[in-house]
């Protein structure tokens, strides 16, 4: 496993972890399934997930695209602040969600880095070396 497949595992992991925190969350609030709704401290909880779901959705595929064309230490450096910034971003949201930008920036920013590197990639402007 290169380092690049390490930090798309890490990402799905870490998805997969907040997932088993809003299952915590839905006891401790008393939310039950399927309302999303009622209870403040659960939805900041269930919005930390919901709103990595919707970045895996471009993180994966550009963190693979990206992958084709640079050195997998260099796509992956830039996968590890993503994974990084949903940290930051959880713990953020959850205490105090007006506070959540700078995850938010780390999370969103090198999905857009890892886009523009795989179409610098794809359509052959990357110079050797």
């Amino acid at each position: 496993m290169n380092s690049v497949d390490i930090i798309a595992m890490a990402s799905l992991l870490q998805y997969l972890a907040f997932g088993a925190m809003v299952g915590q969350a839905r006891g401790k609030f008393g939310v039950k399934a399927p309302a999303v709704t009622g209870s403040e401290p659960f939805e900041r909880v269930y919005r930390v997930q919901m709103n990595t779901l919707e970045l895996l959705v471009a993180f994966i595929p550009a963190l693979y695209a990206a992958g084709r064309y640079w050195p997998a230490w260099a796509v992956a450096g830039v996968g590890f602040i993503y994974v990084v910034g949903r940290l930051v971003y959880r713990r953020a949201y959850i205490s105090a969600p007006d506070s959540r930008g700078l995850g938010f920036v780390l999370s969103i920013g090198p999905i857009f880095v890892l886009v523009l590197a795989a179409l610098v990639g794809a359509l052959g402007l990357r110079t050797a070396g």
